[in-house]
């Protein structure tokens, strides 16, 4: 199977897409709002009005795009997971890793670092508020993310494809996630000695799967 391209999120739970760019951007002002809320206030207390009173546009606008906050929720997870894939995809074409769990490790760095300084992501964590069926109408959100990781690393180290590498990335990145979730629970800013427990974890789960496997 190819490496899933990344691409803009298309499939954003709108009513309806903005066709000009400055429907555009008020789009984007209400999501940075919803990510900033869900830092600041959580997503129980998050309501469509506050959206709209800190993206500085009018409620009927918020309506005209989203049918209530849980779909501007879902919007504001997308665009997080196709910039954390993003990122990760730019890394692995400008940095050079010597095996593949070097690879897992600049993943793993790069969720932690997207955790410390991108507004709404450490509210979410990839979409636990509403992560059913996120992403793509079938698999949940770290299912979607197993794939695009899946593709990456199969792109770049050439391990064999099989159903038994789907489950160990899909396991890996469960795990892993639960395990980065503890250390921003103990530390705002991670703590560093869980998420090097986190990269031991990932790395040594991964390791009896791919014996052998290097670059």
């Amino acid at each position: 199977m190819p490496p899933l391209p990344v691409e803009e999120p298309d499939e954003v739970p709108l009513r309806r897409q903005p066709t000009q760019r400055r429907s555009a951007r008020r789009v984007e002002r209400m999501l940075d709002a919803c990510a900033d809320l869900l830092d600041e206030v959580g997503y129980d207390a998050l309501s469509t009005t506050r959206i709209a009173e800190r993206a500085g546009v009018a409620i009927g606008s918020v309506y005209q795009f989203f049918p209530d906050k849980r779909a501007i929720t879902q919007a504001v997870t997308r665009r997080h997971v196709e910039r954390f894939v993003s990122r990760i995809g730019r890394r692995f074409l400008w940095e050079d890793y010597a095996c593949w769990w070097d690879a897992v490790d600049a993943i793993i760095d790069e969720y932690v670092e997207m955790h410390r300084t991108v507004p709404g992501f450490r509210s979410l964590h990839f979409g636990d508020v509403v992560d059913l069926n996120l992403l793509d109408g079938v698999s949940d959100t770290n299912t979607v993310i197993a794939g695009r990781l899946r593709g990456l690393l199969l792109q770049e180290y050439g391990l064999t494809d099989s159903e038994e590498l789907d489950l160990a990335i899909l396991v890996a990145v469960e795990a892993g996630d639960a395990v980065l979730k503890l250390a921003f629970r103990r530390d705002p800013g991670g703590a560093p000695q869980i998420v090097a427990e986190a990269k031991q974890l990932v790395r040594g789960y991964l390791n009896r799967q791919f014996v052998g496997a290097s670059a």
